[in-house]
């Protein structure tokens, strides 16, 4: 029973640096575009959320292994990926 709660919590670790990473360049990427457009406001918000996420990913992933480091990327690069469509979306 100990194990299985262990990999719940190991699963539930992966997808949280998954999700942050994700908010993360989701953001960049809109912002990106919010100041491609001079879009004061949104580029204000966007910029907060970037540094206030980034405060809660660079501990956690300097002290990560291989396998975390690729689920953040893999999170990253899903973000930028829907970042970009947002914006084609948006503007």
């Amino acid at each position: 029973m100990a194990s299985l709660d262990k990999s719940e919590n190991d699963k539930s670790q992966l997808v949280r640096l998954f999700v942050q990473a994700f908010i993360q360049v989701y953001l960049v990427c809109l912002n990106t575009y919010f100041i491609s457009r001079g879009n004061i406001i949104g580029i204000a918000i966007a910029s907060y959320l970037i540094s206030y996420v980034w405060t809660m990913n660079v501990k956690k992933i300097s002290t990560s292994n291989t396998f975390e480091r690729n689920v953040y990327a893999l999170g990253a690069s899903t973000g930028g990926v829907l970042g970009y469509l947002t914006g084609q979306i948006i503007f």
